[in-house]
């Protein structure tokens, strides 16, 4: 994200004054939330600060008000012109350098952990800690000392995510799809990388519905244990890989003339989005979240991919019937 350096003065200042009624517990949590959401220094129980600006000064006046209506008093206060000694004081209230540190020791859990992580679960850590980064830096109200490393550490923590999901994923070829003969791809060995994700399991499922159903895996630990009489799917040198800007899951609809059928043109939207990107799908998010906890649960890709293929079972049947 793009740094910008703080537009705010440490020679002036507001201070709300407030006194809660007792009785109104809800509105004191109200106030708790929002002057912590605001980033506000506690002077003392009911005194909070804030360096001078419009939309907080806005903001601490709404809550002003709020406590009036609830039965309190409030004051906000202008403070102009402190003393150095002041001024160094407040504006060390606002120092969020360990809040910083603290972020960028969970950024280096995360990256170490990168390993073991499946890919839902890797995105939501990552976007937690970009919502907390921007979180951080929008009360970080006169540019503390780690800002700038902590960016920096968060950029490479999403290259390096990035990175971890293309590791292993096939490089899209040029040329066209082959047709093939359904009845040539009967009682094969199929064999792809291991540790299934969305491609692979919905290929996978495909094949065994749709093509060879009764296909034995082999689950590679690298793309060149293929033995030659295995059929290879979703790695560089594969039988079926991406081509163009078709992931292995539509290849192989394409390949055995399967992809006139609605409802797998749905699913092949699904996993083209939840693979590669692009158009979006309503249902994605959702669909990803399972998948990525059956593939967390599941100890072994035989397992996963039993599970997995009751999950793309229900939505086919679910495609199936929007289509009829």
């Amino acid at each position: 994200m793009i740094l910008k350096p703080s537009s705010y003065s440490a020679d002036k200042w507001l201070v709300l004054v407030v006194s809660l009624p007792a009785s109104n517990a809800t509105l004191r949590m109200r106030i708790w939330r929002a002057t912590k959401a605001l980033g506000c220094a506690v002077l003392r129980d009911g005194v909070y600060l804030l360096p001078a600006g419009r939309g907080l000064r806005q903001a601490l006046r709404m809550h002003a008000e709020e406590i009036k209506q609830g039965g309190g008093n409030a004051y906000l206060l202008n403070v102009a012109n402190p003393s150095v000694e002041e001024r160094t004081d407040f504006q060390g209230l606002f120092d969020r350098r360990n809040e910083y540190l603290r972020l960028m020791e969970r950024i280096g859990e995360f990256m170490a952990a990168l390993g073991s992580l499946d890919v839902a679960a890797g995105r939501r850590q990552l976007k937690v800690l970009s919502r907390d980064f921007e979180t951080l830096v929008a009360l970080d109200y006169f540019s503390s000392e780690g800002k700038v490393e902590a960016d920096a550490m968060l950029a490479q923590a999403e290259a390096a995510f990035f990175a971890s999901l293309a590791a292993g994923e096939p490089q899209s070829g040029e040329g066209e799809v082959t047709r093939r003969v359904l009845n040539e791809y009967q009682q094969r060995l199929w064999a792809t990388r291991k540790h299934l994700w969305v491609d692979r399991m919905a290929s996978a499922w495909l094949i065994l519905r749709f093509v060879d159903r009764e296909a034995r895996f082999l689950w590679l630990e690298k793309p060149d244990d293929c033995p030659a009489e295995a059929l290879g799917f979703d790695f560089d040198g594969a039988e079926f890989t991406h081509v163009g800007n078709r992931v292995t899951f539509e290849v192989l609809l394409a390949s055995f003339a399967l992809e006139k059928n609605p409802a797998l043109e749905k699913l092949a939207a699904l996993v083209h989005n939840l693979d590669v990107g692009g158009f979006p799908v309503a249902e994605a998010a959702g669909i990803e979240m399972l998948l990525g906890g059956v593939r967390q649960r599941c100890v072994d890709d035989e397992a996963l991919l039993a599970e997995a293929a009751k999950i793309f079972d229900d939505l086919y049947a679910v495609y199936e019937k929007e289509g009829k």
